[in-house]
């Protein structure tokens, strides 16, 4: 297990390595394989396949809640190192929380970049296997964990990468990800030709099955497969990311990138994620949006909750498209693609819409009362009188307007209400995820803060973030105002 600079920033084991006296502590399993020193020092035998399972296991539990079976005979994955992959490829598209697909071309019994990507980020996942055995057991510890909505494990011929995988499948995928088969054969794996010499022997044991360390060229050729699928699948896969084991493959890769007309930049800089936009809603407000929850339907009162029903309501007026998505433990996260501008200038339509109401013609009173046209008229007392016309240039020829028209004709034409928001669809409600014009789509997620609630928006795609912003201020000052009126 290397813990050391070149793990990713964000993974939890680079400055904190696993404790194995408190994981000793709690996990009996785990407790077996632990040895003390004469110096005191607590060490694991990474020689002994058991030890190397039962670690894997003891931190899947510990730090992702994640229970796990995997036989001896396959491979054992270390969880740091793939943490480290899962990090990568959050940078690659777009930062982590947001919904997205991806592929793990052979997933091995573990099935841990799926559990890992679907627990943390709420990815969703088509994991690929060749291997009866591990798809066995790959298929047992996504149910499991209950994550049988987020991953899908499937039976692939063997020698298949992607386009097999693909051929039944029309969803765009955002990244593939892969640790290939590293060796070509099995004096490559004992490292015979392969390793330099100056190196020291591998720290741990290798328990791969000849399904998962060996193809036909190695690693070299299986990645080339993957570039080879990529130029007939195309958009079919925004990203395609591959785990080298050995940086002897990577140059004549490049020049195979360049041959297939894809040459890889020479340095590229990753883009910054995107802070987030956030707004906090105070311990006074949550408990006044709590007491008002069940007005709106929404029988689970935590804090949480009924700040997301309350927002869902205000986006459901609002005609912006929404769903519920899996999310971490203690927040709740919704996806949102906004088709049309609702939100802007709220307060301008309703002024307008006062004015255009009191511009409508009315019809004249009739009286049998009176004879003399001199006489001063008596107001009728079960007739409300009419609220006088604002003095305004606007009104007054809008008035004159009015006036002059056939009001037979007038009474044909239907009024439009200028603040009603056109309908986004028609029939079945659309998914917010596949929609295909939109202004922008981003994920809101919901999460309590001591005694506060604070609300994060993530932009994921469109076409100008200030409509975002936009939406969040009107978010925040709908439900301030929603308090407002009950006080």
């Amino acid at each position: 297990m290397a813990l050391n600079k070149s793990m990713h920033p964000r993974n939890r084991y680079k400055d904190k390595p696993p404790d194995f006296v408190y994981l000793a502590s709690k996990y009996p399993e785990f407790q077996k394989h632990v040895q003390t020193t004469l110096t005191g020092r607590v060490t694991l035998n990474f020689k002994d396949p058991e030890a190397v399972r039962a670690l894997t296991c003891t931190l899947l539990k510990e730090d992702f809640g994640l229970t796990i079976e995997i036989p001896l005979e396959r491979l054992i994955p270390t969880v740091p190192l793939r943490l480290n992959y899962i990090h990568w490829v959050e940078d690659l598209i777009g930062g982590q929380g947001n919904p997205r697909r991806g592929i793990d071309i052979g997933t091995g019994a573990s099935c841990i970049y799926p559990l890992l990507g679907a627990t943390m980020n709420g990815w969703f996942f088509l994991a690929t296997e060749v291997d009866d055995i591990c798809f066995n057991y790959a298929k047992k510890n996504v149910e499991q964990n209950h994550l049988a909505e987020l991953i899908k494990v499937v039976k692939v011929p063997q020698k298949t990468l992607l386009m097999d995988a693909l051929k039944d499948e029309s969803i765009v995928y955002d990244f593939c990800m892969c640790n290939p088969p590293f060796f070509a054969n099995q004096l490559e794996a004992k490292g015979v030709n392969s390793r330099n010499s100056r190196r020291p022997p591998p720290s741990s044991i290798n328990t791969g099955g000849v399904t998962e360390i060996m193809a036909e060229g190695g690693e070299l050729e299986f990645v080339k497969r993957i570039i080879h699928d990529s130029l007939q699948l195309k958009k079919r896969l925004r990203w395609y990311s591959c785990m080298l084991g050995k940086k002897c493959s990577l140059a004549p890769l490049k020049d195979e990138l360049r041959k297939q007309g894809s040459p890889p930049c020479k340095k590229r800089k990753l883009e910054k994620a995107r802070k987030p936009i956030t707004f906090t809603v105070l311990k006074p407000t949550v408990a006044e949006l709590q007491t008002q929850a069940p007005s709106i339907g929404c029988t689970d009162t935590s804090p949480t909750e009924s700040v997301s029903a309350w927002l869902e309501k205000i986006l459901t007026d609002l005609k912006v498209l929404h769903k519920r998505v899996p999310c971490g433990e203690a927040e709740l996260s919704l996806f949102l693609t906004a088709v049309e501008n609702t939100w802007i200038h709220t307060r301008q339509k309703r002024r307008e819409q006062g004015r255009h109401l009191r511009e409508l013609p009315r019809a004249q009173p009739t009286s049998t009362c009176s004879t003399d046209a001199s006489a001063p008229s008596v107001p009728d007392t079960d007739t409300p009188t009419p609220a006088p016309e604002e003095p305004t240039a606007e009104g007054s020829n809008a008035k004159e307007r009015n006036e002059q028209q056939d009001p037979e004709k007038s009474a044909d034409v239907p009024m439009e209400s200028p603040t009603e928001p056109k309908q986004v669809a028609a029939g079945s409600p659309q998914n917010p995820e596949t929609v295909q014009h939109f202004l922008f789509k981003c994920l809101v997620n919901v999460k309590q803060e001591e005694n506060d609630v604070v609300v994060e928006m993530h932009w994921v795609e469109g076409q100008n973030k200030d409509l975002m912003n936009q939406l969040c201020t009107c978010l925040k000052n709908s439900l301030f105002r929603q308090v407002a009126k009950a006080t």
